[in-house]
């Protein structure tokens, strides 16, 4: 019989926080109904850091510390690695989450037949056989040397297994499913979660693996679990799209080797998914004719300029709170620049329902879009049409002026590549050199942008 002594607390399944006994809200972030009863064994172990020192480390200047040129892994998605940062760093782990059947276990199945043609890869799975996941490599039209397979929920297991197998990519699905012998609590849990992938990181650290962990989402789309699991991880990865949708993003929120907020575009087919190479051809619905409400901006996401198409619809209102409907933007943002639009430019629209949309299901979250939405909203409530080869981005001020956005050379010269003739953009924005076979027109007031519309 064991010695160990059984203690029990309250764990909130929305941030992590521990407390004594039951309430019905988290008194740390005031979710409702998310405090979980978790039994665990009181242990006398001592653990190495997450970053995996060693056993006696010692303490050094910086300066004497030399960096490491590590040459980056290739995935052999290009897509995949640029999300990355410009491919795999070894010793880092990864982790991707996304919505139940938006492609996750496809796409690192995808990536593992990729890598496995040059290193040894070990496919863990907590949710599917062998079999099944057999099954999906065939249908997918994948060759499957070089990939091992383990169906284990045990981390102990696990990396007794990836020790003896020494992968040099692992990749683990998912970490809910995860248990370890020396908690009581079920899988899935806010304790099993956080001590499954601080063993994970540990051995990434220390055997220079690289590890990928699928992660479950909220019903809000956030990773599921304790919040220290993104600090743990060295990149988090969001899957976003429609599951019944063509196309898939996916965006980085955190990267220490490289860019956050990049932006991944594949098409999903029966064969899997594809990489689109040109994601601004395919945001862009071309009009054979101009259309009140539409209008083209140009957006950044990381280090890639992206077109997109930005609609608005206006019509009047038989209810006595107009609806203010946005998606793919802030909605609070919305209802700030029509203040700003009735303040500055003399449009009242307190009578109208104003919705908005980005094509593409691509969402935005930098303050470029508010001239463009601005001007759309305008467009669709006076029935005039924009100009189709008009590009325009910027941001509004409260006061009414327009501000610069970074990178406003870089967007330019990307709308001129996909046929855009004329941009009305801030006067920061405006390049000293021009852009060829482009119009460009500064603004510094939104009263000066919307002349005309």
């Amino acid at each position: 019989m064991s010695n160990r002594k059984t203690r029990s607390s309250y764990v909130c399944n929305a941030c992590g926080a521990r407390q004594p006994k039951w309430a019905g809200q988290c008194p740390d972030c005031g979710a409702w109904n998310s405090m979980v009863e978790t039994a665990e064994i009181a242990r006398p172990v001592v653990r190495g850091g997450y970053a995996g020192a060693a056993e006696s480390p010692r303490v050094e200047s910086l300066a004497e510390v030399s960096p490491e040129d590590r040459v980056r892994i290739q995935s052999g998605i290009g897509e995949l690695d640029r999300v990355l940062g410009g491919g795999l760093v070894t010793g880092s782990v990864v982790l991707i989450g996304g919505d139940p059947g938006i492609g996750k276990s496809t796409l690192l199945l995808q990536a593992s037949a990729s890598l496995a043609r040059s290193l040894p890869v070990l496919y863990v799975s907590g949710e599917e056989s062998p079999q099944q996941i057999g099954l999906r490599a065939h249908r997918l039209g994948l060759a499957g040397e070089g990939i091992r397979l383990l169906a284990e929920t045990n981390v102990e297991a696990i990396l007794a297994a990836a020790s003896q197998e020494r992968p040099r990519v692992m990749v683990v699905d998912s970490i809910q499913t995860l248990y370890t012998d020396t908690l009581q609590s079920a899988p899935g849990s806010v304790s099993q979660v956080r001590e499954a992938a601080a063993q994970l990181v540990r051995f990434a650290k220390q055997q220079d693996t690289v590890v990928f962990l699928v992660g479950h989402v909220t019903k809000d789309g956030t990773l599921a679990g304790p919040r220290v699991l993104e600090h743990m991880v060295d990149t988090v990865l969001y899957f976003e799209g429609e599951p019944g949708g063509a196309f898939r993003l996916v965006r980085s929120v955190k990267n220490r080797f490289g860019a956050v907020h990049e932006l991944g575009v594949f098409a999903m087919g029966d064969r899997g998914l594809r990489e689109v190479k040109n994601p601004s051809a395919i945001f862009l619905s071309r009009h054979d004719e101009a259309v009140p409400g539409s209008l083209v901006m140009v957006t950044r996401e990381g280090t890639r300029p992206l077109l997109v198409e930005v609609q608005a619809l206006v019509d009047e209102s038989p209810l006595a709170n107009p609806r203010r409907v946005a998606l793919g933007l802030d909605g609070n943002r919305l209802s700030m620049l029509l203040a700003v639009l009735h303040r500055h430019g003399g449009v009242a629209m307190f009578n109208q329902d104003v919705f908005v949309n980005v094509v593409g299901g691509v969402r935005i979250t930098e303050t470029a879009v508010d001239l463009p939405l601005v001007m759309a909203v305008l467009s669709s409530y006076r029935d005039r049409p924009l100009p189709l080869d008009l590009a325009v981005f910027g941001e509004v001020g409260l006061s009414g002026e327009v501000r610069p956005v970074p990178n406003g050379p870089d967007r330019l010269r990307e709308a001129a590549k996909h046929g855009v003739r004329r941009a009305i953009v801030p006067v920061g924005n405006v390049p000293k050199e021009g852009v060829d076979g482009l119009e460009i027109t500064a603004v510094k007031t939104l009263a000066e942008a919307l002349d005309g519309v």
